[in-house]
């Protein structure tokens, strides 16, 4: 009895309290004999006392899509210490004003969760900003043009690195070292294709490199050879190793001014969190991976200056390394670095033409692709990381190699039992007959960037044949019905990063120069867009806590975009980012120091 007591004594002596705050500060927006119900005093009290008082800042007037089926929409949001403490109307959210909140008034503007980027190379791409751009090249001219005009200033024996030309866009020719010998004797060049899975080099690179006619190709990699068996300039996949091997590391400085450069241009597209694979692709060694976690991101984070939120994957082979320094610390390095997991390769790209296929390519027709990876060791690694509890992510983008690694997960589940895994495919891209239904019924997150297609339309159509490409690529819509869940990215810098376009991609279908939908059967709707972009993608790398949503208790990151219509922002280019939250602050546009 004197315990009930004690209780009942103490919760009225809150009650009555708060009942006399108001009373006590002026500055209070509604006085108690103001209420006009008890659950009015309730959330007054839950305010005060259980989520800790007044708000930071108060977002009104908005058209808020949440993320969360259990209130898709809002109007208002209370936020404190860089989390939602409410959404609902600006009756529900009042309560939580005081003397030093800031209220953004949103005039009838959309806001959305901040945007999860799925897959990206974080400090790759700021190093790429940096380098030669040839994303945009159309023909053999502007491709030389443009590694003449880099070269002019550069110091003999400098490397010149760069990339992101396409070889599609000018009728599929693939650039040679011939077509930059001369405009390059001194200086030695190395260009990869916009995936990241082939790259040009020079003539001077490959001596450098000692690659000859006699050089043998490495497992999972090729030397493209001409017809008395000298090397061209190209190499595929792990081949790439021999010439990356020779360039001079980047320097600390040059990685974290990359880090700072990336993360401003994500911010500026909305994106708040990135699911980061590092700088690690077949072939490459695994160390950068861990430099960049200790040089860059945790010294960004120790300054101040980590602006995004970001999940970091390392090389499958270093897994034993990232369990023990999981166990010694905790997934959560900090409010802004995540530990994810390990990631591996199944296969290269379509592209590049090294995609595991089950059937050869049209247009080559003893190539089926590239196994990158001898599967027995994958195997083995993909058990070993999984029983540590590790998250395992696996490239696969032709059909052979997802039906190789769906295989392979059943086998893990079957040896190490039943838990919640989340093994993820990346890209996922090419798909056999009644493959897409295997997603949902093993619980495969499907990491897919729909941007992807937007470059591969008319090249698959070449490579595979009109129906194989029709029928097994991109499959989102088939891989939603069957209760699998979609993390939208960019594999930025292979494309933009670049959401709101991604949403609008996946919702049309529609390549440059098409007229109508690649299979638009397969098309998404605008809320299914969204939570691949951003609830779900947070489910992927199990952020689903913290991110993902607005949600009272998670993080308020989330973006404002230009225009109140929802017609408006489907449409393209129509509507843009005009302000990006991390933690309740803004972080774009920042406003100029005076």
């Amino acid at each position: 009895m004197s315990v009930w007591w004690v209780t009942v004594s103490a919760t009225l002596a809150i009650l009555l309290s708060m009942a006399s705050l108001p009373l006590l500060k002026n500055n209070t927006i509604h006085n108690y004999t103001n209420f006009s119900s008890f659950s009015n005093f309730l959330n007054l009290f839950r305010s005060k006392i259980i989520l800790g008082g007044v708000a930071d800042l108060i977002v009104t007037n908005g058209t808020i899509f949440t993320s969360d089926d259990s209130l898709p929409f809002a109007q208002s949001m209370a936020i404190r210490n860089g989390r939602i403490i409410r959404l609902g109307n600006y009756s529900s959210i009042q309560h939580f004003a005081g003397s030093g909140t800031q209220e953004l008034n949103l005039e009838g503007k959309i806001v959305v969760p901040g945007f999860i980027d799925s897959h990206v190379h974080l400090i790759f791409g700021g190093l790429q900003m940096a380098r030669v751009e040839l994303r945009d090249v159309k023909s053999k001219y502007h491709f030389v043009n443009k590694v003449k005009e880099a070269v002019t200033n550069m110091k003999q024996g400098s490397w010149l690195l760069g990339g992101g030309w396409n070889n599609d866009f000018w009728g599929g020719e693939l650039p040679m070292a011939s077509w930059i010998d001369d405009i390059t004797p001194y200086n030695p060049v190395w260009l990869s294709r916009m995936d990241g899975h082939m790259g040009l080099a020079n003539s001077l690179a490959l001596k450098i490199a000692g690659i000859s006619k006699y050089t043998l190709d490495p497992d999972g990699g090729a030397i493209i050879r001409n017809s008395t068996g000298e090397a061209t300039g190209l190499l595929i996949d792990s081949a790439v190793k021999l010439v990356i091997s020779c360039i001079p590391e980047v320097s600390v400085d040059e990685r974290r001014e990359a880090l700072l450069r990336a993360s401003k241009l994500a911010l500026r597209r909305g994106v708040t969190t990135v699911v980061d694979f590092g700088r690690y692709f077949p072939g490459s060694p695994t160390e950068p991976s861990w430099e960049d976690f200790s040089d860059v991101y945790t010294w960004a984070d120790s300054v101040g200056k980590m602006l995004i939120r970001v999940c970091l994957f390392f090389p499958i082979e270093t897994w034993a390394r990232l369990y023990d320094f999981i166990i010694e610390a905790a997934p959560k390095h900090s409010e802004k670095i995540y530990l994810g997991g390990v990631k591996a390769f199944a296969d290269g790209s379509l592209g590049s033409s090294s995609a595991l296929f089950q059937e050869p390519y049209v247009d080559e027709p003893h190539n089926y692709g590239l196994e990158v990876e001898d599967m027995t060791s994958l195997h083995s690694m993909t058990v070993s990381a999984d029983k540590a509890g590790l998250q395992v992510a696996i490239h696969a983008i032709g059909d052979r190699a997802n039906a190789l690694i769906l295989d392979m997960y059943a086998s893990v589940v079957s040896q190490n039992g039943l838990r919640d895994r989340r093994l993820r495919i990346e890209h996922a891209q090419h798909l056999l007959p009644g493959m897409a239904s295997r997603f949902g019924q093993q619980a495969i997150i499907a990491s897919v960037q729909p941007d992807h297609m937007l470059d591969d339309a008319d090249s698959a159509i070449k490579k595979l044949g009109f129906e194989r490409a029709t029928k097994g690529s991109y499959l989102f819509q088939s891989l939603l019905a069957s209760g699998a869940k979609l993390a939208f990215g960019s594999d930025w810098p292979v494309a933009d990063i670049n959401p709101l376009r991604g949403i609008r991609t996946a919702m049309r279908r529609i390549p440059p120069g098409w007229q109508e939908a690649w299979s638009s059967s397969e098309c998404m709707n605008l809320s299914d867009a969204l939570k691949a972009y951003t609830i779900w993608a947070a489910h992927g790398c199990f952020l689903d806590k913290d991110v993902g949503s607005l949600y009272p208790g998670k993080l308020a990151d989330f973006v404002v975009l230009s225009t109140d219509s929802w017609d408006q922002f489907t449409r393209e280019e129509s509507a843009f980012v005009e302000a990006t939250y991390v933690g309740g602050i803004k972080a774009f546009p920042l406003i100029p120091r005076l």
